[in-house]
């Protein structure tokens, strides 16, 4: 008979009912911690390229710092819209590039080529918020007034994190996140994926949390490291939802019935 850490046949669901009952309970909990981190993380990171959403800009401009060009800019170098002439996106480009976009928005000096004038004649039949709640959702964005475009127009440079709020929070990661993979893989040894499943489980989550916490360190010096963020802090939690759904599976499955010799 095969030998589990906790029980003789090598499977939680021998614990009885109160255990697995209050076991249960503690992964849900754990559960909710990681998707709660993965909240935070986003609220954390997000829009700091005045974009929705977390981007590899956000996660470059959090960990080394990035010049987060302005959308509307971007947008206008792409060709988009396609009605705009040569000399309106010429001066579009260099109203976008300057250092003056408040002052020259609706400047009455330039009067029908100020970018107010061009971006209404242009741009807001669709990107007004009017438009957004018709026939145009796909625009996004207003670019109705100043408050609107204001959050399009302006490049900005994103500071990376101080080294001291990097370390405090590497400080609460590492002291916390590998005493808990420690306690999944032992719980996934506990059951009786444990021999097939556990090893690997256990190499791939502690390989992924070293790779996630020095990503970010790395990062600072070499910004094209990035990526690894996102790939390490992945898969490390996909390694970490792997093992709760085996034991769980362990805790409230039953075993296959075994052959009689």
């Amino acid at each position: 008979m095969s030998q589990g850490l906790f029980t003789s046949g090598g499977s939680l669901r021998e614990l009885g009912l109160a255990a697995r009952l209050g076991l249960s309970a503690l992964l849900v909990v754990i559960s909710g911690g990681f998707i709660a981190s993965g909240a935070h993380l986003i609220n954390q990171h997000e829009n700091r390229d005045e974009r929705p959403g977390v981007s590899l800009t956000d996660l470059e401009g959090a960990y080394h710092g990035v010049q987060a060009r302005a959308p509307l800019l971007e947008a206008i170098e792409r060709g988009h819209p396609p009605e705009l002439t040569a000399a309106e996106r010429g001066v579009l480009l260099s109203w976008l590039g300057g250092k003056r976009q408040s002052e020259d928005y609706d400047s009455i000096e330039l009067g029908a080529d100020a970018p107010a004038e061009i971006l209404a004649r242009r741009c807001v039949a669709c990107h007004s918020r009017a438009g957004l709640e018709g026939e145009h959702k796909d625009a996004k964005v207003s670019l109705a007034s100043w408050s609107d475009v204001s959050k399009l127009a302006i490049s900005r440079r994103v500071e990376p994190l101080p080294a001291k709020v990097l370390a405090a929070s590497t400080h609460a990661h590492a002291l916390a996140l590998a005493p808990l993979s420690l306690l999944l893989a032992v719980l996934v040894f506990a059951t009786r994926f444990g021999r097939r499943l556990g090893g690997l489980l256990l190499a791939t989550s502690g390989l992924a949390l070293l790779a996630d916490l020095s990503s970010w360190w790395l990062a600072r010096e070499f910004s094209g490291l990035t990526p690894l963020i996102v790939v390490s802090g992945g898969v490390y939690a996909l390694a970490n939802a792997v093992s709760i759904l085996l034991i769980l599976a362990d805790l409230w499955l039953a075993r296959p019935a075994t052959r009689a010799a």
